[in-house]
């Protein structure tokens, strides 16, 4: 069993390697062997009622086409699926999930919407984020204003539906000749939400060339300084790099120092000087004083 993740498991024999990955009820497994797989394989089916065995294709709603180059990762029937859904199937496609001058508020004196269909076309896009990072930020924007949805709300959704009719079959493309080196990044909008003034911290991390987590979330203080929002959005990837670099060991790979980029002049000098924590005014003390500070010395290298 994996020593982060508990639905992860390994089998080591020889120099054979076996990986099991578990899902409630569903099931992926692989190996370096293909004996060793195959055994697997008929174990499985005589202790269980197996479907669909064989070479992984569909997982969860996501289409995965693998070759020698690489592995392609999208989900393209369930976007059309939802433009069909929704009926936005013969909407004019766009070239952008937002536009750059939208802004969302509550919009009190807007015109109220159906609060159901809303939220369905909500739920539907999260979804679909776990291989589209490019509608991340714009569709977490819109879900802000689940509770009391109006006209305006509702158009900056369908602008997104009207993105994906242009890229339908857009997704993650994981090379089998990129590295594995761990790397990650953060940025922050000072107090870019507009009813509460808190700021948004977006991280992404990546195996060498591949984009393997990412993150657009609005953070839950109230920043004083674009400083205190950057540093908050480190310590967020920070977090996150930690976690992937444990579950990453389950494989046999070991990291030493893994960097850090941020824009951030001023949060990298907070970052790297312990003294200058006490400075920085509104942070969560958690991130502060607590674990994040001790991880930050010796394993994330911050580079400009």
């Amino acid at each position: 069993m994996g020593s982060v993740d508990k639905t992860l498991f390994l089998l080591s024999r020889g120099g054979d390697t076996l990986i099991v990955q578990i899902y409630v009820d569903d099931i992926i497994f692989g190996g370096s062997s293909h004996a060793l797989v195959s055994s697997f394989a008929e174990q499985m089916s005589r202790e269980f009622e197996m479907s669909l065995m064989g070479e992984l294709q569909f997982f969860l709603g996501l289409q995965i086409k693998q070759g020698p180059e690489g592995t392609f990762v999208h989900q393209a029937k369930y976007t059309r699926d939802i433009l069909k859904k929704f009926e936005m199937g013969d909407s004019k496609p766009m070239t952008t999930p937002m536009s750059t001058n939208t802004a969302l508020d509550a919009d009190e004196d807007g015109e109220a919407v159906d609060q159901k269909e809303f939220r369905g076309m909500i739920g539907s896009l999260l979804y679909l984020t776990a291989t589209r990072p490019d509608i991340q930020f714009t569709v977490c924007l819109c879900a802000r204003y689940q509770a009391s949805p109006r006209t305006s709300h509702r158009q900056a959704v369908k602008h997104i539906f009207k993105y994906l009719k242009f890229t339908p079959e857009l997704g993650l493309w994981y090379s089998s000749g990129s590295s594995l080196s761990l790397i990650g990044f953060s940025d922050a909008d000072h107090a870019g939400c507009r009813i509460d003034r808190k700021s948004t911290s977006g991280t992404c991390q990546l195996l060498g060339t591949s984009l393997v987590s990412w993150s657009s979330r609005k953070q839950a203080s109230v920043s004083l300084s674009t400083t205190e929002a950057e540093y908050i959005a480190a310590a967020s990837c920070c977090s996150q790099l930690l976690w992937m670099k444990a579950t990453l060991s389950d494989f046999g790979l070991r990291f030493g120092k893994i960097p850090l980029l941020v824009d951030s002049t001023s949060a990298i000098s907070v970052a790297k000087n312990p003294v200058l924590h006490s400075k920085v005014e509104g942070v969560d003390n958690a991130l502060i004083k607590g674990e994040i500070e001790s991880q930050w010395t010796g394993l994330i290298a911050l580079l400009v």
